[in-house]
């Protein structure tokens, strides 16, 4: 379950880092905020799971 979370991070992260970068290319703030939001909730999914691991061992 954890590697799952940890791969749905990356994605989330990659999936933002993406839409931001089409959106600034565009010209789209629209598109370029919805990238960070993206890239906010990966970070954050992140910081869960290596919270998880620390505790856990």
């Amino acid at each position: 379950m954890a590697g799952e979370q940890k791969s749905k991070a990356k994605m989330e992260q990659a999936k933002g880092k993406a839409k931001e970068t089409v959106g600034r290319a565009v010209g789209n703030e629209k598109l370029e905020a919805e990238g960070r939001v993206d890239q906010a909730k990966g970070d954050a999914r992140q910081a869960k799971e290596k919270t998880k691991d620390v505790f856990k061992h």
